[in-house]
């Protein structure tokens, strides 16, 4: 169990930590072990050598870095001690007054109660990305998730969001003060040589006095201040949801990065864990990798495996548009007056695939931006079409009317040739031209109109399928529900008024009551339950009252909350594995609570 390290906001597998020392350290850190000693407890106070496979006394900090730098205490077990040996440690290290860190390997990594792990090999794994991101998983997955993981002598300005993104919360200046001492001069794009520079792209105090003034001691100076300059970008990133979006144009700088970026998204065991179900902040969706984020895979999933369409006329299927959410868009609301709820509508999207009408605020339906140029790359239609061809293979319309321009045709021609359901294009030109809106109404003469109360219905019904899985909106949405308030500010009530559920505008989801949460829990629906200890919460559930979590919440997902003298509903703030394991931090925001 440790003391000194507390996770206080993620961003997927990136966190933002308190590491408190003297004057408290907020992760991603840079920071610097120094004046190494050996104490009676047999443990090594000092900083760490390349690979951790060295320690020395004689460290000095550059010149006018030193204010960019935070000096952390340190003890670890010597490199090479025995696991037996640490074993006996592990008491005096929790006995002990400041942050402890266990130098650790891959292959050596587990708990032994310290607040950081400091992972060897740091020089070996920058620039091989298989071997980092294998390294940073196996490592991070094996210790405890409220500790800290420092990577030494790897961390540059370019690649140091990367590890930031791939759990690694503490990095040193080892590697960047290297760098300068051989002329090599860094930046957030990636390495220059200094006799290559006819100018220094840098307004830091070591690069003031000009190129023809800057020496190899000023480069470390520079390269030193940029590193602290990048990890802060990272932690400001994190801090506003919006890391990833950094990482798909920085890590372009340097193919390894790239590489690392897609090895790690290919790891959904680790990431789609750590990944929240829902946030306000926007995806910008620039680049192919965009339809890797686990955001995006997720959303397509759900659409295709849980979501059922309670409708029984055609579908018609319509381009996305740059207004979030799409029903206020000016020609989506031309599209939905022509229509008039004689057919069921859903957009067609990159990066996000099919958005049906009762998603289209699920996060992240409308809480993304692209690039419109017209065209679609092959890797969009390819992800675009699988999309389509599950969510036309799931559902039972009798046709598809296909109000869509000519650059959607490559996807839905693809997908009619794969589907048993018709297809009718209604479009001439441009999607709201006056021919192409007649031709759509045409299509529709003759459907069934729906009314509102059964479109209300659809909406929550869809949506707690899409939240709580494969006939959830059957179970928790009773036959006699009743609806209060307008779109999208629904509410559900049961025959007796009693409030079950709200729709939450800012994320498309529900919010449950108590009635609504007891309901869950006795329906057939699959439950995702906190379990504490016996007190009642009030605003939050500590990790340390948390008994046992189910495996399969998500940060951001409704949850159960039980305990001897205490029912409540609210919302995950982390994975119920970190729940079961943290002795630290918020795992639970509460909305409702009772007492037993």
């Amino acid at each position: 169990m440790t003391d000194h390290f507390e996770v206080h906001e993620r961003d997927g597998t990136a966190r933002l930590g308190e590491l408190r020392l003297d004057e408290p350290v907020f992760t991603p850190a840079l920071v610097d072990l120094i004046d190494a000693e050996t104490g009676p407890d047999g443990f090594v106070r000092g900083i760490l050598d390349d690979a951790g496979s060295y320690w020395r006394r004689d460290r000095e900090i550059p010149s006018g870095a030193g204010d960019r730098l935070t000096i952390l205490p340190h003890r670890a077990f010597p490199p090479g001690t025995e696991p037996e040996v640490m074993d006996a440690f592990d008491p005096e290290v929790r006995a002990l007054d400041a942050p402890s860190a266990a130098v650790i390997s891959p292959e050596t990594a587990r708990n032994h109660g310290t607040d950081a792990y400091v992972l060897s090999g740091g020089p070996a794994l920058e620039g091989h990305a298989e071997a980092f991101v294998d390294a940073v998983i196996r490592t991070r997955e094996a210790i405890p998730a409220d500790s800290a993981l420092l990577l030494s002598n790897a961390a540059t300005p370019a690649n140091v969001a990367t590890l930031g993104y791939a759990g690694v919360d503490l990095v040193d200046p080892g590697k960047a003060i290297a760098e300068g001492t051989r002329g090599h001069y860094l930046t957030q794009h990636g390495m220059r040589f200094l006799d290559d520079l006819a100018e220094l792209p840098c307004a830091c105090p070591a690069c003031e006095g000009g190129v023809e003034h800057f020496d190899r001691t000023d480069c470390v100076e520079h390269n030193v201040r940029e590193l602290a300059a990048a990890v802060a970008t990272t932690r400001e990133r994190i801090r506003r949801g919006r890391l990833r979006d950094y990482l798909e144009g920085q890590a372009r700088h340097e193919p390894w990065l790239t590489a690392a970026l897609r090895r790690l998204d290919d790891r959904w065991g680790y990431l789609e864990p750590r990944t929240p179900i829902v946030r306000t902040a926007r995806i910008a969706a620039t680049t192919d990798d965009t339809l890797r984020r686990v955001e995006i895979r997720r959303f397509a999933d759900r659409v295709t495996s849980r979501y059922r369409c309670r409708f029984d006329g055609p579908l018609a299927l319509v381009p996305c548009s740059a207004t979030k959410p799409y029903s206020e868009s000016p020609s989506h609301r031309q599209f939905r007056r022509v229509i008039d709820y004689r057919a069921h509508l859903a957009s067609m999207t990159s990066p996000i695939g099919v958005v049906p009408q009762e998603l289209e605020l699920t996060y992240p339906a409308q809480h993304y931006d692209t690039a419109v140029t017209g065209r679609w790359s092959e890797t969009e239609v390819e992800f675009v079409s699988e999309v389509l061809r599950r969510y036309l293979e799931r559902t039972a319309y009798p046709r598809v009317i296909a109000h869509v321009p000519d650059d959607y045709r490559e996807i839905t021609e693809r997908v009619e040739d794969a589907v048993d359901v018709p297809f009718e294009y209604t479009v001439s030109g441009h999607p709201t031209g006056e021919e192409s809106l007649d031709a759509l109404s045409d299509a529709l003469a003759g459907e069934r109109r729906y009314q509102m109360r059964e479109r209300q219905h659809n909406t929550l019904r869809a949506i707690a399928d899409w939240q709580f899985g494969d006939g959830a909106g059957d179970e928790l949405l009773p036959e006699g529900l009743r609806i209060q308030s307008r779109y999208p500010k629904l509410r559900a009530h049961d025959a007796d008024d009693e409030q079950l559920a709200a729709m939450v505008p800012e994320y498309g989801t529900l919010a449950l009551t108590l009635a609504g949460a007891r309901r869950w829990v006795d329906s057939d629906a699959p439950t995702m339950r906190v379990e504490i200890d016996s007190f009642v919460p009030h605003g939050s559930v500590l990790a340390p009252g948390v008994v046992d979590a189910d495996e399969v919440i998500r940060p951001g997902d409704e949850v159960v909350v039980e305990g001897p003298a205490a029912f409540g509903v609210g919302r995950a703030a982390m994975s119920g594995p970190e729940m079961a394991e943290s002795t630290r931090g918020i795992a639970v925001d509460v909305r409702h609570v009772e007492e037993r």
